[in-house]
């Protein structure tokens, strides 16, 4: 498998380059406290350049497989090897697998999630990787849920009923579609700019979910719970106290299935959930202005 990876002639994913470093961790052809090659051995060794490494290293760093690493030394293989990574904060852990599943060929996303916000920053990185010519799928599909404004929203309301409930969901609305607007223009400008076939969809649920849920190319399930969280906001001049949930600073827990038979069947059930949401009770969704 590593010599149909590393030379049967297409390069090899973040994923693939991982799997056959963690072998080789597991086998002992790197031993607790050896130092890894460095970054340009391993672009050598795989023909990959040098941004892929470091995200492979970043992922396995994650697991828990390696060391931090000092200035201008590789990384050293961790004494004690987690399964895997430890849950961090959305913001944190999003972003590095978003850009990781975008080395695919063909790239899935679906996400079940209160706002875009926090999806529409941690494109950041892969949509970087894509125009800087270092990594170009082939397609790209983004299936996205999300609450619908016809339903009394669970989140945000005022901490007190006053009147100010149709405000704070109007407010939400614009805030949505504004989102909304930016993350299918991000990107579609994909398709004019480097050929890319991407197609973009929402659907909104008939309720508010209180766990965010990111399911990549079907082999990863990033979930996190919704945090409610009381805060003020300034409106017409007048400051509005709120619960609101906050997913962004939430932690976000990985499964993946290559982890094992546990992760595995998460994995697979979270999809024919969203697979199941998608078909059934929602329905479409149009950005207004």
């Amino acid at each position: 498998m590593e010599h149909v990876a590393v030379n049967g002639g297409r390069r090899p994913t973040v994923q693939e380059i991982a799997d056959v470093l963690r072998e080789r961790i597991r086998v002992g052809d790197y031993k607790a406290g050896d130092r890894m090659p460095t970054q340009a051995e391993l672009a050598d060794e795989f023909s990959v350049e040098r941004a892929l490494v470091r995200q492979v290293l970043r992922a396995l760093h994650a697991e828990g497989l390696l060391t931090d690493s000092s200035r201008g030394s590789p990384p050293r293989v961790a004494g004690h090897q987690a399964p895997r990574s430890e849950p961090e904060p959305t913001m944190v852990l999003l972003e590095p697998r978003l850009a990781e599943a975008f080395t695919a060929p063909q790239v899935r996303v679906d996400a079940v999630c209160v706002t875009l916000l926090t999806l529409t920053l941690a494109l950041g990185e892969p949509l970087r990787l894509i125009h800087g010519s270092r990594i170009g799928p082939r397609s790209i599909d983004f299936r996205i849920l999300l609450p619908s404004l016809d339903i009394d929203l669970a989140s945000p309301v005022p901490v007190d009923d006053d009147g100010h409930q149709a405000q704070v969901h109007q407010r939400w609305l614009a805030m949505r579609n504004a989102q909304g607007h930016v993350l299918r223009h991000n990107l579609l400008a994909l398709r004019s700019a480097h050929g890319i076939d991407v197609q973009v969809a929402f659907r909104t649920l008939p309720f508010t979910p209180q766990v965010n849920l990111y399911l990549l190319n079907g082999e990863q399930a990033l979930t996190g719970y919704c945090m409610p969280m009381r805060g003020e906001e300034e409106s017409d001049h007048e400051s509005l106290e709120m619960y609101d949930l906050m997913g962004s600073r939430s932690l976000l827990f990985s499964f993946e299935t290559r982890s094992g038979s546990r992760d595995a069947a998460f994995v697979e059930h979270s999809q024919k959930w969203f697979d199941a949401l998608w078909e059934t009770t929602t329905t479409d969704m149009t950005l207004s202005w």
